[in-house]
């Protein structure tokens, strides 16, 4: 028996992955890596599919310095754009265009470091009229904030919260220092005793090894996230990362593959630089990912709504999420 049939079984019967175990199935053959992480996907989550969609709730000058941030008002990019906290009406209306369509989940993103108190007031009040008017999920992405806000904000309405780790512990203050790894944990971990769901996961490409990405879904599994975002860098013009190269399909696919071994219950969303893939992210649909955010990005352009569900129609997927 193979180390991927083997490592395969291993998930099906309720084990888990060891770190030593996923950096060996990572070398494994990429098609009979794919397969198994589908088989995985079929048997622990069925043919569900999770589709979100976000909004730039507050645009711009962003405090930190995260090196793949067209926003960070530390490095010099096309990102002219600089708004505060939308009004209520502007989030309203996206979230009913959205429910509309068929979309799952509406995830308000805002720029900085964290919202103010007053800012969470104002988010609450928008939360509430959206849920009043919709009968979309929100999730939220307002930073490092504290327990006691998420508490606030599950209150109004919210259900998930977002917040990226980006990378492993060990390579994250390559990517950031403004604000260090431990700080993203104890918001997840906030957010959680506040009782609400978790969507945490990184990007790709940021020149991470490997074993960075390997122990970065050792975190979200150790945390529990039930939505693993995976990001393609988009290397914008005017951040340290301009000149990154962007990961191949085949690579995208093998991490995606490799994740789904790690967390077999998660949405695996796949999330930002999509859009770079020449299939639109298929091939990772066939790797065990099993959620997406459709139509535009912060910053970039996406894939429409439509397109999406073109797509997940033709591969048997059923937009329903946890």
């Amino acid at each position: 028996m193979s180390l991927v049939l083997e490592l395969k079984e291993k998930v099906l019967n309720g084990g888990e992955l060891s770190r030593s175990e996923a950096l060996a199935l990572s070398q494994e053959p990429l098609e009979e890596l794919m397969q198994a992480a589908d088989e995985i996907r079929v048997k622990r989550c069925g043919s569900a599919f999770d589709l979100c969609t976000i909004v730039n709730g507050k645009c711009g000058r962003c405090s930190e310095d995260c090196k793949y941030c067209a926003q960070s008002s530390h490095y010099s990019t096309a990102c002219a754009k600089v708004y505060p906290l939308l009004p209520t009406e502007e989030l309203v209306s996206g979230a009913k265009s959205n429910d509309a369509r068929g979309v799952l989940r509406y995830s308000i993103v805002t720029s900085g470091k964290r919202l103010s108190d007053s800012e969470v007031d104002r988010m609450c009040d928008s939360i509430r009229a959206i849920k009043r008017e919709t009968s979309i999920a929100v999730c939220i992405s307002f930073g490092l904030l504290n327990e006691a806000q998420f508490r606030r904000l599950k209150e109004a309405g919210a259900t998930r919260v977002h917040c990226n780790l980006e990378s492993s512990a060990r390579y994250f203050p390559e990517v950031c220092t403004t604000h260090t790894y431990e700080e993203k944990l104890e918001t997840l971990k906030a957010a959680k005793r506040a009782g609400l769901s978790l969507c945490s996961g990184g990007i790709l490409g940021l020149g991470e090894t490997m074993e960075d990405r390997i122990d970065l879904a050792l975190t979200a599994r150790n945390l529990g996230v039930a939505s693993l975002p995976v990001n393609l860098l988009n290397p914008i013009p005017g951040t340290p990362y301009e000149h990154n190269r962007p990961l191949t399909s085949e690579e995208a696919c093998r991490c995606v593959a490799v994740f789904r071994f790690l967390l077999p219950e998660a949405f695996i969303r796949l999330a930002g630089g999509r859009g770079l893939l020449k299939d639109k992210g298929e091939a990772c649909f066939r790797s065990g990912a099993n959620a997406a955010i459709t139509g535009d990005m912060l910053t970039t352009a996406g894939i429409s709504v439509e397109t999406d569900q073109e797509l997940l129609e033709r591969l048997g997927y059923q937009l329903g999420a946890d």
